[in-house]
């Protein structure tokens, strides 16, 4: 969803950082649902383990985006930058070989992660794919296509969620949503088509990169937002 990349443009325009973080959320949702229809046609997508992430995301989105603006944003956003950093280092390497975590650690995990990465996103106005999808591959054991489509379920959820917190508490921009909606669910669809194209590790390559660029822009939103 990359909704990393949109955000500080999303800042611009709204001119309000909670209206902002409300209003990039709400789109990042929209694409994350119809990249998820992609990826559930070609079952790409765990729906046990997305179950048991969903709940927790949802809670965790009306917690962060109902106190969206009430947390220093410079801090999250700074951890956010560096684990995509570190997770693009470790979704680059190779498989290691080892089995998959037995079934109830996977499980716990995955609603560890869930609740944890739905706070820090809702907050600041991401969905947090780019953070949630490393950890699924390298911590809950996930297969690389798999995790991808089971990203994006969960995104969704967490990001309907999200929205209604802002909602209720800072707002969106309605204009805005609209159109960012119009290009961003044909392009979660498109995308989803080329997960099934790539092999194994040209996809682990692409996430890497994907990883990269979001932990730069963030970065330089830091930069540009003190200056």
């Amino acid at each position: 969803m990359l909704g990393n990349l949109r955000l500080p443009l999303t800042l611009l325009f709204t001119g309000s950082a909670a209206a902002g973080a409300g209003t990039n959320i709400a789109v990042s949702a929209v694409a994350a649902t119809t990249a998820s229809v992609g990826h559930a046609r070609a079952r790409r997508v765990d729906w046990r383990l997305a179950g048991w992430m969903v709940p927790p995301s949802v809670a965790a989105g009306l917690v962060g985006g109902g106190t969206a603006g009430r947390i220093d944003e410079t801090l999250l956003l700074t951890a956010i930058a560096a684990l995509l950093l570190y997770s693009a280092v470790d979704v680059a390497r190779p498989p290691t070989g080892r089995p998959p975590p037995h079934l109830g650690r996977r499980r716990l995990r995955a609603v560890a992660l869930a609740a944890a990465i739905g706070v820090l996103g809702a907050t600041v106005g991401l969905i947090l794919g780019s953070l949630r999808l490393p950890a699924l591959i390298r911590i809950v054991g996930q297969k690389t296509a798999e995790a991808v489509g089971t990203n994006q379920v969960v995104g969704a959820a967490l990001g309907y969620a999200a929205l209604i917190g802002h909602l209720i508490g800072s707002g969106v921009d309605p204009g805005l949503v609209a159109a960012g909606a119009i290009g961003a669910a044909p392009g979660g669809l498109l995308g989803a088509r080329l997960t099934g194209l790539l092999p194994e590790i040209w996809l682990r390559r692409f996430i890497a990169a994907a990883l990269v660029v979001s932990a730069v822009a963030i970065v330089a939103r830091l930069i540009l937002g003190g200056s």
